[in-house]
């Protein structure tokens, strides 16, 4: 696998100053969210020139590390018209950039039917899905002329919330650009814990053939039972569960963009040796 780890997770520096540390911590691939690692100049949708893509591009090159995900989590499913269409717009910059980019996929989640993406039953409704598929068609359309993979990650509170919900997305739009980010704790939710092993049998079973990459986190309980928080991989209560995910990376994905999520600078390098020794022992 082509282990790497989200940018932002990196020490606040510039950008230049980020790729190298990944490199000297022996990460092969990064998750770039522009705004969040980028202060030093504008990353509007005007200023996304493919200038600008052809310098991130080497300075990304000459670090040896790939662009596994070029982020752009905005919601697709909001109520907000005006939102939307600047949501939507920024979908599109991302994909002309990631052209010229080289990105691996352009990456989001599926959004919530409220103005403040948060989580509430509807989210969870036929209803909710049908406004995501409705307004992800017209950017997987951009994706398949721009020649870029759109990949969406199911999320447990968001509209796309199991495995089953990720596969209709994919057989109604029916189109090889729109993929899959398989993050297994994303799936996970208190009130499914025990089932975890199922979970991800189950995304593996149905989404397998389309994912195109992995996130790598852990999970703990909150303290007063309400819910899970997100930790480094080997911080919490995943165990076991990551020898199911990455014998399928082994197996089925050579050479698959597995990316470390929820670390922070002091527990960076320790995560990476913990995820590669369980894969490289399999």
């Amino acid at each position: 696998m082509r282990l790497g780890i989200r940018l932002h997770d990196i020490k606040k520096a510039p950008l230049e100053e980020r790729l190298k540390i990944a490199h000297e911590q022996g990460f092969l691939c990064g998750h770039l969210a522009l705004k969040k690692v980028v202060s030093e100049y504008s990353v509007d949708n005007s200023a996304m020139t493919p200038g600008l893509a052809m310098y991130l591009k080497q300075i990304f090159w000459e670090n040896e590390i790939d662009i596994a995900v070029l982020g752009c989590y905005l919601n697709l499913a909001t109520p907000d018209e005006a939102a939307l269409k600047k949501n939507t717009d920024r979908y599109l910059a991302h994909m002309r950039f990631a052209s010229i980019l080289g990105s691996g996929v352009v990456g989001t989640e599926t959004g919530a039917v409220n103005k403040e993406y948060k989580f509430e039953e509807r989210n969870h409704s036929e209803e909710a899905l049908g406004i995501f598929i409705k307004n992800v068609r017209p950017v997987v359309e951009y994706a398949e002329k721009t020649g870029v993979i759109f990949a969406i990650e199911p999320v447990f509170k968001h509209i796309v919330c199991n495995p089953k919900r990720a596969r209709q997305v994919l057989d109604e739009i029916g189109s090889p650009n729109l993929q899959i980010i398989f993050d297994p704790v994303n799936l996970l939710d208190i009130s499914n814990i025990d089932r975890r092993d199922e979970i991800i049998d189950e995304a593996i079973d149905l989404l397998g053939p389309d994912i195109a990459m992995v996130h790598i986190k852990d999970f703990k309980v909150k303290e007063d039972g309400s819910g899970l928080d997100s930790v480094a991989a080997g911080k919490g209560g995943m165990g076991e569960s990551y020898k199911r995910i990455l014998k399928f990376v082994k197996e089925k994905k050579p050479y698959a963009h597995v990316t470390l999520e929820n670390t922070v600078p002091e527990n960076t390098v320790e995560t990476r040796e913990y995820i590669q020794g369980i894969y490289d022992a399999l």
